[in-house]
């Protein structure tokens, strides 16, 4: 199998903490997945005026996890290669994660407008003892900066490392500790533009976002995150492969789930392939 990513990416990665893969899913998979949130938030994909309203909330996350279209592209093997030649290893899981449509800020709707944000996935005063690992996300549509992409401050991530292990002050970590930056000013957070079918991988303790869409068009994104199996108990599972079959959220603070239930009580069940139910848990791998 031809490595995707070269000596020069893992140097990139490993001293920036992020990482945009060009062109790793294609566009036919990420048309596939506008159509359904399209479709999931009955909008008018011609009408602007139409894009402000429910199911849709402030910061554009949208309550659906199991459908097909999303599953295609977590199952699809560039993707689970891409991790794999990150993490280290092929017996990976993926995430239930959610997709992004984050209207441009509009005068006459304020309660939609997202003035974007930073933060770390994981607190940076556990970042000595925290695992290790990967966060990503799917550009679904062109994203040019104006569109409130990803975000993020290259090499942040080993400074809260430094941190954590010195008490050593580093610009924009809180004292008291906490996920959001104390002082944004001493900072320079890059957008990181990218096109339908790019790919951005981040380490876990990097300091990243997105932006304000300050475009004519909404940005729009699905969040991919890959982890080593071996950290799975049966239990967990056996809970994933129900959530699959039953097309419901992970039980978690920032899953709420779709209160119509549009995906458990009108959707299928997705067709997984091989590599889907290694991925999903339903196959172990050996």
């Amino acid at each position: 199998m031809t490595p995707i990513l070269t000596e020069a990416d893992h140097a990139f990665f490993e001293s920036q903490g992020y990482l945009k893969i060009p062109g790793l899913v294609p566009r036919e998979n990420c048309h596939a997945v506008i159509d359904m949130l399209y479709e999931f938030l009955g909008f008018n994909r011609q009408d602007p005026t139409d894009w402000y309203r429910e199911p849709l909330r402030r910061g554009g996350m949208i309550e659906v996890y199991q459908h097909q279209a999303l599953w295609n592209t977590r199952q699809h093997p560039r993707v689970h290669q891409a991790f794999s030649e990150l993490l280290g290893t092929e017996k990976l899981l993926v995430s239930f994660d959610r997709a992004n449509f984050n209207p441009p800020v509009h005068p006459e709707r304020p309660e939609y407008e997202h003035k974007g944000m930073l933060h770390w996935d994981i607190d940076p005063a556990r970042a000595g003892a925290a695992p290790r690992g990967v966060q990503g996300v799917l550009y679904l549509g062109d994203t040019p900066e104006e569109r409130g992409g990803f975000c993020c401050v290259p090499g942040h991530h080993k400074l809260i490392e430094r941190w954590a292990r010195t008490g050593e002050r580093v610009p924009g970590i809180p004292k008291e500790g906490g996920r959001t930056p104390a002082d944004k000013t001493e900072i320079e957070v890059v957008p990181i533009t990218g096109e339908a079918g790019d790919f951005v991988i981040w380490n876990n303790r990097l300091l990243h976002g997105n932006g304000q869409n300050v475009s004519k068009k909404p940005r729009l994104a699905q969040y991919i995150t890959l982890w080593p199996a071996d950290r799975a108990t049966p239990e967990i599972l056996a809970d994933r492969v129900m959530r699959w079959e039953r097309r419901r959220p992970p039980e978690a603070d920032w899953a709420p789930g779709d209160s119509r239930r549009w995906e458990e009580l009108y959707g299928t069940t997705a067709t997984l392939t091989e590599l889907g139910e290694k991925l999903l848990g339903k196959t172990r791998w050996e």
